[in-house]
């Protein structure tokens, strides 16, 4: 059973909590992020991206990125400030945009939970970015980027959220790209029935945030390693969540672009694309349903139709991401592997078809394909059966911020 505690959250004041909140780290290139933080010395992207701050070329992972991240968390704690709360709450965090709302709990989840797999994943973690977070956590000493998590809705969570949301909120942020931020402490009164509620739920999901959560894991070691007293109750032994109920989150589709055809020319690729699948003609952008792909290249759109996978068909091998991977990236355009391939590329559904497009059309070469997004059930699906996604299956949308709770631990 999922276990979460209240935690004593480090915030910044509410004059300056729309100055310091930030996009995730890993949403935004350096350039990207650079450009967001250019005007703004408060501004969180100094602590999650600390290299903007550094002369052009330096590696990203050196020594004087985690220097430079530790020096910012410290200069921000004073400068905002960042101020501990009072004692230790639960919170709730809404996120409005496009008419779409979602209220989530933010917590402090177990490592293991997570270790233990109550907390249940379904993407692989890369090692590059495993250590990135971790040395960025101990550096600051905190875990600033909540993981998003869900689960199964429960009638009574959400009667108590409704009764807490009735209230002011702490803060309210109109962020740039149109999302309408909300945090509302959770009374003292309210949070013991809803760690018991919580108690009471076999499983959590890691819908966004598997490098945050896998280097909270590390984290913990390293730390228990080092202390001769461990208790399994340090902080360390905890990390920084949002849990939303399933039935709220809203996915986006994660498309890709291929560099190139392998060496053949357009005609040729559509022909062999078209002896796996039914190949036709569209003016259409986006699949309007699972089951089919819509396909550019050659400033075309095609749709490509499949059959569906029988009926003993495992979780994964229903997704319309794996069977684009297995019927057609890899064995027609030779991408075996599409974590670690050079040719391929991921485009959130959040940039739009456009996007494809001009990626395609930069080159000259190329083909990309519009999806249809994964679902949210077969997300939980899948992590029950124990069964990992392609990568890049899922794009959450709209997105937490970082540095508007943090965790220290």
């Amino acid at each position: 059973m999922a276990k979460i505690t209240p935690f004593k959250a480090l915030m910044p004041t509410p004059e300056t909590v729309a100055r310091v909140a930030s996009v995730p780290y890993d949403v935004v290139s350096t350039t990207e992020a650079a450009a967001l933080a250019a005007d703004n010395p408060l501004s969180f992207l100094r602590v999650s991206r600390p290299e903007i701050e550094l002369p052009e070329g330096t590696d990203v992972f050196s020594d004087a990125v985690y220097d430079r991240a530790r020096a910012n968390f410290e200069r921000l704690r004073d400068e905002a400030p960042l101020a501990a709360d009072s004692g230790p709450f639960l919170y709730l965090y809404s996120l409005t945009a496009d008419g779409h709302r979602q209220i989530g709990l933010v917590a402090a989840a177990a490592v293991d939970d997570y270790d233990a797999d109550v907390i249940k994943k379904h993407e692989k973690t890369r090692i590059d970015k495993e250590n990135d977070r971790t040395r960025h956590a101990l550096a600051i000493g905190a875990h600033t980027g909540p993981v998003f998590l869900i689960h199964r809705p429960q009638q009574a969570i959400a009667e108590l959220v409704d009764q807490v949301i009735g209230e002011p909120p702490l803060f309210e942020i109109a962020a740039a790209d149109g999302v309408r931020h909300r945090l509302w402490r959770v009374p003292a009164s309210s949070t013991e029935t809803l760690v018991a509620h919580f108690g009471g739920i076999p499983a959590l999901y890691v819908a966004d945030g598997h490098h945050r959560a896998k280097c909270a894991s590390r984290v913990r070691d390293v730390c228990r390693q080092t202390n001769s007293r461990h208790t399994g109750n340090e902080p360390y032994n905890r990390f920084l969540t949002v849990i939303f109920p399933s039935d709220q989150v809203r996915i986006l589709a994660y498309n890709r672009v291929v560099h190139d055809l392998a060496g053949m020319a357009v005609k040729d690729f559509v022909a062999r694309v078209s002896e796996i699948f039914d190949v036709d003609e569209t003016t259409e952008k986006t699949p309007d349903g699972p089951g089919h792909v819509h396909m550019y290249a050659d400033r075309r759109w095609f749709r490509l139709r499949f059959e569906p996978p029988g009926a003993g068909a495992k979780p994964v091998e229903r997704l319309d991401v794996g069977i684009l991977q297995e019927r057609l990236l890899s064995p027609i355009l030779g991408i075996e592997d599409p974590r670690t391939s050079v040719r391929l590329e991921f485009v959130g559904g959040i940039r739009g078809t456009g996007e494809l497009e001009n990626r395609v059309d930069a080159r000259q070469d190329g083909v990309a394909f519009s999806m249809f997004p994964t679902q949210v059930e077969q997300l939980m699906a899948l992590s029950d059966a124990g069964q990992i996604m392609p990568p890049k299956s899922t794009w959450f949308e709209p997105k937490l911020r970082d540095g508007l709770v943090c965790y220290c631990f």
